[in-house]
C-alpha cells in the first residue's frame, strides 16, 4: 500500500468511526425519548430501558453505516480539495481513479462486514428487542414464530390462519370458530383468502356454517365474497409474525421454500430476500459517489456544499429504494430487479460523476 492510500485509509477510517458514533448517539437519543413513556406506564427498570436500546444498536448500524461511509468520504476529499491538495496531486500525474482504490476496498470491506453482521448479530438482537417491546411493554401475549400456522383466540372465537403475509395485508387459509356461552360451535367460516379494508376484511371463496339450534344441524352457505369483522387487526398480526430483519439469509430462504410449496405467495419474501445481499453493496456505490461529488467540488464551494450534495443523493436513494422495494411487495417488479435497480441506477451515477471529475 502506497502512503497515498495509507493516509486516505486512515483519515476515512477515523472521521467514518466520528460519523457513526453521532448518528448513532443521535438516533438512539430520539428514540429513547420517543419510547420511555411506554417503559414507565409498564413500570419496568430504567435497566430493561437501556437493554431494549442496546440491543437494537446493531440493527440501526446497519441501516446508517452507508451513510456513514458517504460522509466520511465526503470529508476526507473536501479538506484535501479545499487545501489544494487534489490539484497537487493531479499535477504530479496522480488520477482521481488511482485515489480511488482505497476507496472501493473500503467499501467492499464494509459491505463484506455489513452483511455478516447483518446475518449472525442482527436477527438475535432485533429478536430479544422485538420481544422485550411485545411482551414486556406491550403486554402482548403471543409469542413470536416464524411458524405459518397462527391461532388467535377473541370473544367467545377461535380463528387460525394458515399464512399471513404483512406486506400485502393478506390472510390465507382461514378459519373461524364461533361459541355460544357454553361453548358450543354455532358458526363456522372456511375462506381461501381474506384482504384488510380499513375495518371489516374481505373473504374470498367462503364455506359459512351456522347451526340450526331446533335440530342441531349446520346450514353450509357459499360466498363468492364475505365481509367479516375480526377481534384483531393486521398490526396485531404483525407482531404474531416473526420479521425478516430476525432472520438471516438461509433461515429465510428456508421459510421461503416452505411457504411456496404449501401453494402460498412469498413474493414480498424473495424481495427482502435479495435485498439481504443487495443493500451491504450500497457501501461500495456511497464511497464512489462521494469522492465524485467532493472531487469535482471547487475550493470556493465549500465542504459544506459537498455534504449537503452528498446527504441530498442519500435520501434520493433512500427514496428511490424504498419505492422500488414498495413495487416488489406488490409484485409490480420482480423481486430481484426491486432489490437490485437503486443500486445499479446509483453505480452508473457514481461512475458518469468519477468519469466528469476526472
Amino acid at each position: 500500500m502506497s502512503i497515498i492510500h495509507k493516509y486516505l485509509a486512515i483519515q476515512i477510517s477515523k472521521y467514518f468511526g466520528m460519523m457513526l458514533a453521532m448518528v448513532v448517539g443521535i438516533y438512539v437519543a430520539v428514540d429513547f425519548f420517543e419510547r420511555i413513556d411506554d417503559f414507565m406506564e409498564a413500570k419496568l427498570p430504567l435497566s430493561k430501558a437501556l437493554t431494549f436500546f442496546l440491543l437494537k444498536i446493531p440493527f440501526i448500524i446497519v441501516q446508517i453505516l452507508p451513510v456513514c461511509i458517504l460522509l466520511a468520504v465526503l470529508v476526507v476529499f473536501g479538506l484535501m480539495v479545499r487545501n489544494n491538495e487534489i490539484v497537487a496531486l493531479k499535477s504530479s500525474g496522480v488520477s482521481i481513479f488511482y485515489l480511488l482504490k482505497p476507496v472501493l476496498v473500503m467499501g467492499l470491506v464494509f459491505s463484506i462486514l455489513l452483511f455478516f453482521f447483518s446475518e449472525s448479530i442482527v436477527p438475535i438482537t432485533m429478536g430479544k428487542a422485538n420481544q422485550i417491546w411485545l411482551r414486556e411493554v406491550r403486554k402482548e401475549l403471543a409469542v413470536i414464530s416464524k411458524e405459518k400456522n397462527i391461532w388467535i383466540k377473541g370473544n367467545r372465537s377461535i380463528t387460525h390462519i394458515a399464512y399471513f403475509n404483512p406486506k400485502i395485508i393478506t390472510l390465507y387459509g382461514i378459519t373461524l370458530y364461533q361459541f355460544d356461552e357454553k361453548f358450543k360451535l354455532i358458526r363456522r367460516v372456511d375462506a381461501e383468502k381474506g384482504v384488510f379494508k380499513q375495518g371489516p376484511w374481505l373473504l374470498d371463496n367462503v364455506m359459512e356454517q351456522n347451526l340450526n339450534k331446533n335440530d342441531g344441524s349446520y346450514k353450509i352457505t357459499f360466498h363468492e365474497r364475505l365481509s367479516e369483522t375480526f377481534d384483531f387487526a393486521p398490526d396485531n398480526l404483525s407482531q404474531v409474525i416473526i420479521k425478516s430483519e430476525e432472520m438471516n439469509f438461509k433461515e429465510l430462504l428456508e421459510y421461503i421454500k416452505k411457504v411456496e410449496m404449501e401453494g402460498y405467495n412469498a413474493a414480498a419474501y424473495r424481495v427482502d430476500l435479495y435485498a439481504k445481499v443487495a443493500f451491504p453493496l450500497v457501501c461500495i456505490i456511497m464511497g464512489m459517489l462521494g469522492a465524485g461529488i467532493a472531487v469535482r467540488g471547487s475550493v470556493t464551494d465549500g465542504l459544506p456544499v459537498s455534504i449537503a450534495y452528498g446527504v441530498g443523493i442519500t435520501f434520493l436513494y433512500w427514496i428511490f429504494y424504498s419505492l422500488c422495494i414498495s413495487l416488489g411487495y406488490g409484485e409490480m417488479l420482480p423481486p430481484f430487479l426491486a432489490a437490485w435497480t437503486a443500486n445499479f441506477i446509483f453505480l452508473c451515477v457514481g461512475t458518469l460523476i468519477l468519469l466528469n471529475a476526472d
